[in-house]
């Protein structure tokens, strides 16, 4: 049982990962709302997957024996609707970036940048300075050539 729970966290966070690293920001949101269902998966197997016992102290005991253990269960529960809730305002934010700018690509939102003449924020990046892949190769030295 725990290494099928095991092998369903590991594809979960693997889907997520390659989500949240596309260029597509809708996708991007989805892939860390999935991570964040990985997460409280694992958070949840911490709590005795196997136990069917109530989570209930027997008046002569002082420790749960066999039952599950309730923490866990309660701090999924509260990073249930507290995922939720950053989901649905990342995808308000996201349909809101679609709307302004006609397009969902994470390159392509390089251009809601703010101007160069803006004393506050930082300018937009020039040519020089744009991530290329492969790395180009320096000039040769001006007295080589």
């Amino acid at each position: 049982m725990i290494w099928m729970l095991a092998m369903t966290v590991g594809t979960t966070v693997a889907a997520g990962v390659f989500l949240a690293l596309s260029r597509d920001v809708f996708r991007a949101v989805m892939g860390l709302a999935i991570m964040g269902s990985a997460i409280n998966l694992a958070l949840f197997a911490a709590g005795r997957l196997g136990s069917t016992a109530p989570a209930i102290v027997v008046p002569e005991e002082t420790v749960l024996r066999d039952a599950a253990n309730p923490l866990p269960q309660a701090l999924v529960l509260t990073a249930i609707v507290i995922g939720f809730a950053l989901v649905c305002f990342s995808l308000a934010l996201v349909l809101r970036l679609i709307q302004r700018l006609g397009t969902d690509d994470a390159l392509a939102l390089r251009l809601a940048e703010p101007a160069p003449a803006d004393a506050l924020k930082p300018p937009v990046a020039d040519a020089a300075h744009e991530p290329a892949w492969p790395p180009r190769a320096d000039p040769a030295p001006e007295g080589r050539r």
